[in-house]
């Protein structure tokens, strides 16, 4: 028996139990949707929660282009990027980005919300977004997860 009750158990990539979830976006908030998004890939749900290992599911967002955003979003909210020569900075307001591809918003923004290092690269391969009801991981067996359940 073990006398050290006490002792902090820290995950690794060989004791982590990662699972396949889907997650509806049909009539969610986008960054209700993206924070509880990045929770589930994060790993902040479970038990066993290591900040420097990915202990995160793998997510699989269907519906992205039944997204909501509040107010003048649609118009106002600009994405911005930079081609890298002088004078390249490009902008695209949420409309035009979400006429090119609807899953796109929901990448951008989950990914937002994940650390800006190596970690959050790993973790953002874990981010599957499809913008139906119909993905391509039907093999993993996902389970479908309540996004009002997660904290």
């Amino acid at each position: 028996m073990d006398n050290l009750s006490y002792k902090t158990i820290s995950a690794n990539k060989a004791t982590v139990n990662k699972q396949w979830v889907i997650v509806d976006a049909d009539g969610e908030h986008l960054g209700r949707l993206a924070s509880r998004v990045a929770i589930l890939l994060r790993g902040k749900h479970k038990t066993d929660f290591t900040p420097h290992v990915d202990c995160g599911d793998n997510v699989i967002v269907i519906n992205a282009s039944k997204v909501k955003l509040s107010g003048n979003k649609w118009e106002e909210k600009m994405y911005i990027r930079h081609t890298g020569y002088p004078g390249g900075q490009r902008f695209k307001s949420a409309t035009q980005l979400f006429d090119q591809n609807p899953s796109i918003i929901v990448e951008k923004s989950v990914k937002g919300m994940l650390p800006k290092n190596k970690l959050g690269a790993a973790l953002f391969r874990n981010l599957h977004v499809s913008t139906d009801s119909s993905h391509s991981h039907e093999a993993q067996k996902p389970t479908i997860i309540n996004l009002n359940e997660v904290n």
